[in-house]
């Protein structure tokens, strides 16, 4: 069975301010794990440390793609190992990797040696998408298309972003049933539609299929479902406990 995370993007504006703070506050608030989004200068030793005292475990780094090439992936890959993550995440491409098709196969090919990397040192790659892998290039083909057609699926692996694809017009249980194997984290986040423009919102107020996404994430034998929201009318720590007690009420139904 797949566990529950938060990404930490979700409440940026804590962790800005005090990040080990914030970690053992989701702790409390019954998160078995967290999706970094940045370390904020922390020493590693010093957080894991505070991850080991809150119960919490790491369900992957979001890495900014710099970090991932040159010299700079050795570093990224040294942190994470010491925090005990293994997983590994492209959040999104450089503006030059999502240009045009030529741009997106130059892309797979950056992608698919930082997993070849990776794997040799003993981590899992993935590559989370928003919705412009999903527009179309002019002749029927999709930046996803080309990424996880072009990858060998032993060093690439995909995070879905179950709300990116529903915003782009795709039906994230056809990509996830597609892609099976392929998919060893689910980022889960609802939406609604205000005044016209579709945001996110807390689990159970949208029109999102929460419940099977979880489901056909299990047939599958999705590792993560990663809860994220980024819009917010009051606190996102209240919006975060809210969403981590209404997933595990429809997953346990």
């Amino acid at each position: 069975m797949g566990k529950i995370a938060i990404q930490l993007y979700s409440v940026r504006e804590h962790t800005t301010k005090d990040f080990l703070v914030t970690l053992r506050k989701l702790g409390d608030m019954g998160y078995e794990a967290v999706q970094f989004a940045g370390f904020f200068d922390t020493p590693a030793e010093e957080l894991k440390q505070v991850m080991d005292q809150s119960g919490l475990v790491a369900a992957g780094s979001h890495m900014p793609f710099a970090s991932l090439t040159g010299d700079q992936l050795e570093s990224s890959l040294t942190y994470n190992r010491t925090i005990g993550n293994d997983l590994i995440i492209c959040p999104i491409l450089p503006d030059e990797y999502r240009q045009d098709e030529g741009a997106y196969y130059r892309a797979a090919e950056e992608l698919n040696e930082i997993g070849r990397k990776c794997k040799e040192n003993g981590f899992t790659f993935a590559y989370h998408n928003h919705d412009m892998e999903f527009f179309d290039l002019g002749n029927g083909k999709r930046g996803f298309d080309i990424l996880f057609e072009e990858t060998d699926r032993e060093y690439v692996k995909m995070e879905l972003d179950c709300y990116w694809a529903t915003h782009a017009g795709v039906d994230p249980l056809q990509t996830i049933k597609s892609y099976d194997d392929l998919v060893v984290s689910l980022h889960i986040k609802d939406m609604t539609i205000e005044n016209g423009e579709k945001r996110s919102i807390e689990i159970g107020k949208g029109t999102l299929d929460i419940e099977t996404l979880w489901q056909t994430g299990e047939a599958v034998g999705v590792d993560w479902y990663v809860i994220e929201q980024e819009h917010f009318d009051g606190d996102p720590l209240d919006s975060s406990k809210e969403n981590v007690v209404n997933l595990k009420k429809l997953i346990n139904s």
